[in-house]
């Protein structure tokens, strides 16, 4: 089904590994679109819990849009973000589980606007982020306009824009731009531990959470506080919560199936 990247589901873990290692997993409207596709199979599958983003090898996460790809497509930029990119990074938004990325690699232009789209960032050590958009002449895209400023203020959003230049993990976790760095050995390992956390967590409670996060910044306190209500009273009669308050009464782990 999918040409330029792996796709698996087992056992409620879904992992999307980019896969055009000749290109650093440059982004081109096919791969694009199968990101697209495959954030929508993992919504879409009841079994899904959480989701992993990665890019094959060891040497990139992603390089950013194929610009020589780009080029020859024909469309002008206003096009290429509105046809393919946007609704990538709407998908990755909006899908209400958990998405992870595995940072292992380099992260630059749009592939750094991809890596911020995700829930949960934890990168290997030697990993680097770039704005790089303005070293061509450009502004970043693909959401970093809206993730960038959220997640470290305008100070430094202004100069990591302005200027590109390389963010390696360990500052870019103590900036707040990612969760975690840790060391290349040890990113399995750390993936792991969060993937076998939301793989047991309240998956519903999650993905309504996440719904609300989104609207945080654009809305005001009593349309949050309402936003609040209305999910709470969605999960209050969920089977999930329903086992959380029996297994919290009783002080017993409980046994979350993600509804």
């Amino acid at each position: 089904m999918y040409q330029h990247l792996l796709f698996q589901h087992n056992d409620g873990v879904v992992r999307i590994n980019l896969n055009r290692t000749n290109v650093h997993h440059a982004l081109n409207s096919a791969l694009i679109r199968e990101i697209t596709q495959a954030i929508t199979e993992a919504q879409n599958d009841p079994k899904a819990r959480v989701i992993v983003l990665t890019g094959e090898g060891d040497k990139a996460f992603c390089s950013g849009s194929d610009l020589k790809a780009a080029m020859e497509s024909g469309k002008t930029a206003g096009e290429m973000l509105r046809e393919d990119f946007n609704p990538m990074i709407q998908a990755i938004r909006n899908i209400p589980k958990p998405v992870i990325c595995r940072l292992n690699g380099l992260a630059t232009g749009a592939g750094c606007s991809l890596a911020l789209a995700c829930d949960l960032v934890i990168a290997s050590e030697d990993a680097y982020l770039s704005q790089i958009f303005v070293q061509i002449g450009l502004m970043p895209d693909a959401g970093s306009c809206f993730f960038l400023p959220r997640l470290i203020g305008m100070a430094r959003t202004f100069e990591l824009a302005s200027t590109g230049r390389k963010v390696y993990a360990p500052e870019a976790a103590q900036m707040g731009l990612i969760n975690k760095s840790v060391p290349r050995e040890n990113l399995d390992a750390a993936i792991e531990q969060a993937v076998a956390y939301y793989r047991q967590a309240p998956t519903l409670a999650i993905g309504l959470m996440k719904q609300v996060f989104n609207k945080s910044y654009e809305s005001n306190l009593a349309e949050i506080l309402n936003l609040e209500a209305e999910s709470q009273e969605k999960l209050y009669h969920s089977r999930d919560a329903a086992e959380g308050i029996s297994s919290f009464l009783q002080k017993k782990r409980p046994d979350y199936q993600g509804n």
